[in-house]
């Protein structure tokens, strides 16, 4: 390196050919760099430098340090004296200081100062790579920002390589799938990922293969725990990333953040649910008010609740001491279909001591039951249609009396009655029962 040659104890002159070679190397370097020998003189001054403050290397290499030329006169010995105090300091030393464009513009710059000895110990000179500091700082800031990312983000953050596999995962991204920070590396999202996998797959591919869409998504998923499985939603975001090496951006994978809106969505949901319900109510109220038959009016009713709430409805009423017969029933057999009364009702059903309608009807309150995996069996044997799986049985209570038995049910492929859906269920009863009532009173 110029004064440098021969100035370390592995050091081998570089001639022709290689004196070329380090050429080109210290041009192409991303930072500007500049060199001096233990005298302050200037040895080696690239392109970078040259871009930043305008000096080529022909008018920079030879001066002793930056007076006349790259600092003010009042600047220049202490900027010198800082830079070639790291001949005397180990390590690299970071300075700031003020230097002087071609033009006679001001730039404040950021270096990194070492010093470099000779074979025999003795200090030989300083190299200084430096820039400008707005670029130092937005680099600094972007590597504080993936740091904050992955450390102190207060939602998920994945990146994922270009065949779909985890490369990075944040703390909470960790904590969210129920797994460590290293556990997930280089596995198919699948291992993790019971149902959604396939979608957000599909998602990542895309934004590899278009760029970045325009808002994010709402994923649904069920994730495999030690604790069982788990649904959740995920609002997601997706960033493609590109190579700034590169000529032509090539994908490295993609940046995945995410925050759990779970709690949101079902809340959102159950509002709307509940606003459905009370609306088919209202609506049903209105509808029954206008029927002259009180049977007439507890079908419809009936016709109003079932939308979205069950499968069948079924009304029984008492014909003796704990037993029951069917007065009013939707089509069996899966058919849709209006409520209507039950033909050749009278007959008493055979319903066992331990059956949900009766124990309602002991209660005076209401039961919740559900088959186990022999569906068709429970149905059957509970006289009810044979998709049901799922029931709820309410008591018809009117003027302090017990006027009978409502029972709602769904199928299988629907989830079981829970608390929620009781508080709907009396509503629409005792709405039935007064219907009922009316009917029973003589003209």
């Amino acid at each position: 390196m110029g004064a440098f040659t021969g100035a370390t104890s592995d050091d081998v002159s570089v001639p022709g050919a290689g004196a070329d070679l380090l050429a080109a190397l210290l041009d192409g370097m991303d930072a500007a760099l500049c060199a001096f020998d233990a005298d302050g003189t200037v040895t080696h001054w690239n392109r970078e430098a040259e871009r930043i403050l305008g000096w080529s290397a022909g008018e920079a290499v030879g001066r002793r340090g930056f007076e006349g030329w790259a600092a003010r006169s009042a600047d220049a010995e202490e900027t010198l004296g800082r830079l070639m105090g790291a001949m005397k300091g180990p390590g690299r030393q970071v300075h700031e200081f003020v230097l002087l464009r071609k033009d006679g513009g001001r730039v404040l710059v950021r270096s990194q100062a070492a010093g470099v000895r000779g074979a025999d110990g003795s200090p030989a000179g300083v190299y200084c790579a430096f820039s400008e500091v707005h670029v130092q700082l937005d680099l600094e800031r972007s590597v504080a920002l993936s740091e904050a990312l992955f450390e102190d983000a207060s939602w998920g953050v994945v990146l994922v390589d270009a065949d779909l596999r985890p490369a990075v995962i944040n703390g909470h991204a960790a904590r969210a799938f129920g797994t460590g920070r290293t556990a997930l590396l280089g596995r198919p999202l699948g291992d993790v990922v019971v149902h959604g996998a396939e979608e957000l797959e599909g998602a990542l591919q895309h934004v590899l293969a278009e760029g970045t869409p325009p808002a994010p998504a709402e994923v649904w998923v069920t994730l495999r725990t030690s604790s069982g499985e788990r649904r959740r939603c995920w609002r997601s975001g997706f960033l493609r990333l590109a190579s700034p090496m590169a000529e032509e951006p090539v994908p490295l994978g993609v940046a995945w953040l995410f925050q759990d809106v779970t709690e949101e969505r079902l809340a959102a949901r159950e509002a709307d649910r509940l606003r459905f319900r009370w609306s088919q109510l209202h609506r049903a109220g209105a509808a029954a008010a206008e029927c002259e038959d009180p049977a007439e009016a507890a079908t419809v009713l009936l016709d109003f609740a079932l939308a979205g709430f069950a499968d069948h409805a079924l009304v029984d009423r008492p014909v003796g001491e704990r037993r029951l017969t069917r007065t009013l029933a939707t089509p069996a057999g899966g058919v849709p279909g209006p409520s209507s009364p039950v033909v050749g009702g009278g007959i008493p059903l055979r319903y066992g001591p331990r059956h949900p309608a009766l124990q309602a009807w002991d209660r005076v309150g209401t039961v919740r039951a559900s088959a186990g995996r022999t569906a068709e069996v429970w149905a059957e044997a509970h006289q009810w249609p044979g998709d049901a799986a799922h029931a709820l049985c309410v008591v018809l209570r009117s003027r302090g009396r017990t006027l009978g038995v409502l029972t709602f049910l769904r199928a299988a492929c629907r989830a079981p009655f829970e608390r929620e859906d009781v508080v709907y269920a009396e509503a629409v009863a005792s709405r039935v029962a007064m219907v009922t009532d009316l009917g029973d009173v003589p003209a």
